[in-house]
């Protein structure tokens, strides 16, 4: 039954807003004490969504207004929230997360000019995300979106005086803009069709537009399209731009310019996983869709494989971890390609313990490091950073999808749900998703050995301040490896001898979504076991290789890099993408921009411009020598005025 939203729910995202406020304000003169108000003000709204888990988890819903928000004619937009399964869910993992990234940021920024201006953005940045979350109509969820893109770009140029700072902030915000340009299309279009933007209106109505066509104006034609498609894949475009999905992900590794602390709070917690949310959501008009569900599949497991690659040869450590991330998110909507709803959740909670843990470590390595990023300049250093090591290890086995840590029980059921989808599409996702679990495992082992294991490849200046990062940084890393270890147990499969906790819990919100996927055709429980024998073998061969490669062989991987050649290069500049964009669009547009300014701005309107300054100067010129100032002249040009008029008179 479903209640109107209280209190405590109304102060889960307003506490981060308020140390938003107050830190923006004040900041200034509260110095050090900036980073204890905003993480008093999460742990709070943390706090808070527990007891909202607890309450749902007891039976309770809540779905209503806080207060009007818009009002116009029969146009009305609340400030309402819906907090359901899903809702809960996520609010809890958002602040939890957060919680422990703001408490991580106290050490790592400590000293810096901007550390008040930091933790206000962090604070905005939670309370963007958990009003994306909570929102019970698609403007406000909209209002969310567009301002976890504020709070990315405000975040990861934060060190705006480093050029490579600040053009990644402007690169994130501007791909970004392609996507929500589609994502805004799709909201209108929703509101044009159901008359309404309220998720229960909209999503009860949704039979009742099946079928209809709507025509699409191109350049020289039109073409008819699925209505409820239309809206659909409008919808994803907006997805792939926050969730960073080919081809728009490219803004996602630039993103590593900002400190440590906002990548772990970008890739695991906040905006990248905004659009993951937004479709499981739309769970009801995406699964009225055959043709959507399928785009979003394809364009899931394509980057989830192709980020994979680029994986492979990075060795920038947290940029490794950038397509990491745009991998596990491709994981994702394969499997709400699929249908697979509440497996794609499942990995979007397990991934967020892991890939913080992960993101968190690579700043404590970077930390003790002295600045540096290079994994070709570490090499031995668990001794060094014990504490670091051994809970980066944890998140690294869990990512790579080894028993029974969290990744193996999320990545395998994504697998499960593609190979027994049955149809060809879903064993093309299955055999996409294994060759990329099979890489992550490889380039995820190829990270620890590069940093913490082999010889010392450290400069000396750096191996002088060699130190395990303070209690503040280390302690969130120990909380997340405990939730990267065992998170995974609360949806073990039925066929492993587990109740599957997570599917009983979410499984009614994705009732309209066919939650198990159109025509799924499900196999028997030991096929199940099967599979996810192979998805062990996969993970272990990718582990095995890295092992022998790093390990064993060390002088391996610089051999087989130059026989390769060209397509290790290719990998290596990440498959040319960026150079593809500057030719294409980048470059395009500065050419026309140019040409703008130096014919039509410089050559035309400037001439206009000038031309009739200099007609107006001519002539200024010239009668400005009738003002001499001398009284008696103007008399005499008044006097001369006189006559003509009337002799003009006289003579007419």
């Amino acid at each position: 039954m479903e209640k109107t939203p209280t209190l405590i729910h109304v102060l889960i995202p307003l506490l981060p807003l308020l140390a938003f406020v107050v830190n923006g304000l004040f900041g200034k003169w509260l110095q050090g004490k900036a980073g204890y108000i905003s993480i008093g003000a999460v742990v709070l709204s943390c706090l808070f969504s527990l007891i909202t888990l607890g309450q749902v988890l007891s039976g309770q819903h809540f779905y209503g207004t806080v207060y009007e928000w818009i009002t116009a004619g029969d146009f009305r937009i609340a400030i309402g929230f819906n907090i359901d399964q899903l809702t809960a869910a996520m609010i809890a993992m958002v602040t939890f997360v957060a919680s422990l990234i703001h408490i991580y940021s106290v050490g790592y920024m400590h000293g810096d000019k901007g550390y008040a201006r930091f933790f206000a953005y962090l604070s905005l940045f939670t309370f963007s995300m958990l009003m994306l979350v909570l929102a019970n109509n698609f403007l406000l969820l909209y209002l969310g979106w567009e301002a976890v893109g504020l709070c990315s770009y405000l975040l990861i140029g934060f060190w705006y005086e480093k050029k490579s700072a600040a053009d990644a902030g402007k690169k994130a915000f501007v791909v970004n803009r392609v996507g929500d340009f589609g994502f805004g299309l799709g909201v209108f279009l929703i509101f044009v069709t159901f008359g309404s933007l309220d998720y229960h209106e909209v999503f009860h109505a949704v039979g009742g537009v099946l079928g209809q066509k709507i025509t699409i104006p191109l350049l020289v034609t039109s073409i008819e399209a699925d209505l409820v498609t239309v809206i659909c894949l409008l919808l994803f475009v907006g997805a792939m731009g926050k969730s960073a999905q080919f081809p728009l992900h490219v803004w996602l590794p630039d993103a590593m310019e900002g400190p440590t602390p906002v990548s772990a709070l970008i890739h695991a917690a906040t905006m990248v996983t905004a659009g993951v949310y937004m479709v499981a959501r739309a769970n009801p008009l995406f699964s009225e869709s055959t043709t959507a569900l399928t785009v979003v599949g394809i364009i899931g497991g394509f980057t989830a494989l192709f980020a994979a690659t680029i994986g492979l040869a990075q060795n920038d450590i947290k940029r490794v971890l950038a397509y990491s991330t745009v991998s596990q998110l491709g994981y994702m909507f394969l499997a709400l390609g699929v249908g697979a709803y509440v497996a794609a959740i499942f990995h979007l909670l397990t991934h967020a313990f892991f890939k913080a843990l992960l993101f968190l470590g690579s700043g404590s390595v970077i930390h003790a490091m002295s600045g540096e990023q290079d994994m070709r300049k570490m090499g031995g250093l668990r001794d060094k950073i014990p504490r670091t090591y051994w809970t980066f290890l944890i998140g690294t086995v869990a990512i790579a999808g080894i028993p029974p840590l969290a990744g193996f029980f999320s990545k395998d059921e994504i697998l499960w749900k593609a190979f027994s989808h049955g149809t060809g599409y879903g064993k093309l996702l299955w055999l996409l998703g294994a060759v990329a679990a099979f890489m992550t495992a490889f380039y995820m082992f190829r990270l620890l050995y590069m940093t913490f294991f082999g010889e010392s490849r450290v400069e000396p200046e750096a191996a002088h301040h060699l130190h395990e990062s303070p209690w503040n940084m280390v302690g969130p890393l120990m909380v997340l490896a405990f939730f990267s270890a065992v998170a995974g147990f609360a949806g073990v499969p039925e066929a492993m001898l587990g109740n599957n906790w997570i599917h009983h819990f979410l499984g009614p919100v994705f009732e309209h979504g066919h939650e198990a996927g159109h025509a799924a055709a499900h196999g028997g429980h030991g096929l199940e076991v099967m599979m996810a024998l192979l998805s062990i073998l996969i993970a272990a061969a990718g582990i095995g290789l890295a092992t022998y490669m790093y390990l064993l062989k060390p002088t391996l991987p610089a051999k087989l890099a130059a026989s390769l050649g060209g397509l290790y290069r290719a990998v290596f500049n990440k498959w040319y993408m960026d150079e593809l964009y500057d030719a294409v669009i980048v470059n395009p547009c500065k050419r026309f921009a140019t040409f703008l300014w130096e014919f039509i701005d410089a050559s035309i309107i400037d001439g206009i411009v000038n031309g009739v300054a200099a007609v107006s100067n001519f002539f200024g010129e010239r009668i400005r020598k009738a003002q001499t100032g001398h009284v008696e002249n103007y008399a005499l040009f008044f006097v001369i005025g006189v006559v003509v008029i009337l002799g003009f008179y006289l003579l007419g």
